[in-house]
């Protein structure tokens, strides 16, 4: 393992333009479990019943019981070794951008300021009727949230049903398309339109460095490097290799 995390380091410096996709496995370790795991939230709402736009604008009280649960989990957590490897390798000026499926804040939280949300965030808040904005702590306890119109609030998270911020993806497009190297923690990027950045990437010549704790779809067919592991010690490593090839 010690020879990939070294050979993954010398990628990622060799690299004019590196790139992270995250998923659901860089939080676990913060306690938010995937939401599609067994005892995760879709194993006990139906997302189609409560996690799609038609959904809200139909109940919005009944889908905050979901929400409501949801908040309550990422609010007790924080970043974890992955997060915070991430946010230190942009600082060396060795990532360019964090693209996430999450919507927990953590990369934010870690220090990261370039990060693309593919699925927005759920630390702010938007009425629907009027597009008054609110930050989560200004109506934090309230359940559900109401607007000074009011009406009740959405979360700022891409329901099902609704499209991806047209520029989260072009942005990422355009980026996969560039990059040199690419590392892919926490997902199997089967999700589309997601599952198109790695394969961007690719075809762009980039080094595929993927991390997650087993193999996925990706491993044989599009990952050149395959670090398999807990994301916090990987990160580490990762970081902790790069720093001591630089002299650091």
């Amino acid at each position: 393992m010690d020879g990939l995390i070294e050979k993954a380091a010398q990628a990622v410096l060799g690299s004019k333009l590196t790139l992270a996709l995250t998923g659901a496995g860089i939080s676990v370790e913060s306690g938010i479990p995937d939401f599609r795991s067994k005892g995760g939230l879709w194993d006990r709402y139906d997302p189609e019943e409560y996690a799609s736009i038609y959904s809200f604008q139909k109940n919005p009280e009944k889908v905050w019981l979901m929400l409501r649960e949801m908040e309550e989990i990422v609010d007790k957590a924080r970043p974890n070794a992955a997060h915070i490897g991430l946010a230190e390798l942009e600082h060396m000026g060795l990532l360019r951008s964090v693209i996430t499926q999450n919507v927990d804040n953590l990369h934010q939280e870690a220090g990261s300021k370039d990060v693309i949300e593919y699925h927005g965030n759920s630390r702010s808040l938007t009425c629907l009727w009027c597009n008054r904005h609110y930050d989560y702590t200004e109506k934090k306890g309230e359940y559900p949230p109401y607007c000074a119109c009011g009406k009740i609030l959405k979360p700022d998270v891409v329901f099902f049903g609704e499209a991806i911020p047209i520029e989260a993806m072009t942005r990422s497009y355009q980026l996969a398309s560039i990059c040199q190297a690419l590392l892919i923690i926490g997902t199997s990027a089967v999700v589309s339109p997601f599952n198109v950045l790695p394969r961007q990437a690719k075809q762009a010549g980039a080094t595929i460095i993927e991390i997650n704790l087993e193999k996925t779809v990706l491993s044989d067919h599009i990952t050149d490097i395959l670090l398999q592991g807990k994301a916090t010690e990987m990160v580490s490593k990762l970081v902790s290799a790069a720093k001591k090839i630089k002299g650091l």
